[in-house]
């Protein structure tokens, strides 16, 4: 069995708890042995890849700068596990996929940092004119086109242009992205909305939210069935 780890939020929300099942149904397969985590658990020993799912703002204090009245909510406990499940997988160089925060974490401890406010592109703060639900259960959803790099782990995923969701106000602009052994591989509105590790052997974040199946085209979650092949594939450092 590969044992893949899944950090999650501690709140136990009725939408909360909507959002952590498609988590886990986005990469439950038969040679899966999933490993749901919160900040309330201990870290798990040995895993063969990481999933950084979605959920709270990273505290700014993690990329040297003063909090937003925005920045919120925040559990502190939750960032110190993931940068430390993080650190474990990337000095392994096991496979890590981080989608929404995921992703923000991703680059925070590749060095990069977060606009910590920005309308335009959550439910909370839509659009101009534009009013969408917040269930991720349903199709109801910010979306835009996105055009994937080629030649990126994502296209070889997904493929180069992908129907995508928005439900986040924090950003990872051009500026504030991991500089060392970092590319982005999806801009969108002067915003980096994925990247991945030019140093190891998978590692892609994704700004938007492919568990929520009803609100992204069928190729874009191909990510998942990349990420587990990656995680059965090639045996770790």
């Amino acid at each position: 069995m590969t044992r893949i780890v899944l950090t999650l939020g501690r709140s136990e929300s009725e939408r909360n708890k909507r959002a952590r099942a498609l988590y886990v149904a986005s990469i439950a397969r038969p040679s899966v042995d999933l490993i749901e985590v919160t900040a309330s658990d201990a870290p798990p020993g040995r895993f063969d890849a990481l999933y950084l799912s979605g959920g709270e703002d990273v505290h700014p204090g993690r990329y040297h700068e003063d909090r937003d009245p925005h920045s919120t909510p925040i559990d502190k406990d939750r960032d110190e596990l993931e940068l430390e499940l993080l650190a474990r997988a990337l000095e392994r160089d096991v496979p890590v996929l981080g989608v929404c925060r995921g992703f923000q974490v991703l680059n925070v401890f590749l060095g990069g940092s977060l606009e910590q406010h920005r309308t335009g592109h959550s439910p909370k703060y839509p659009p101009d004119g534009v009013s969408v639900g917040d269930d991720p259960t349903k199709a109801d959803a910010i979306r835009h086109d996105v055009h994937v790099e080629s030649r990126s782990l994502l296209a070889q995923a997904c493929g180069e242009t992908l129907r995508v969701n928005s439900s986040h106000h924090q950003v990872v602009t051009p500026e504030r992205l991991a500089t060392k052994n970092v590319r982005a591989t999806v801009t969108y509105d002067g915003i980096v909305e994925a990247l991945e590790s030019t140093e190891h052997r998978w590692v892609v974040g994704v700004q938007w939210h492919p568990e929520r199946t009803k609100q992204v085209d069928a190729a874009a979650r191909g990510i998942f069935d990349a990420f587990v092949h990656a995680a059965e594939g090639v045996p770790a450092r």
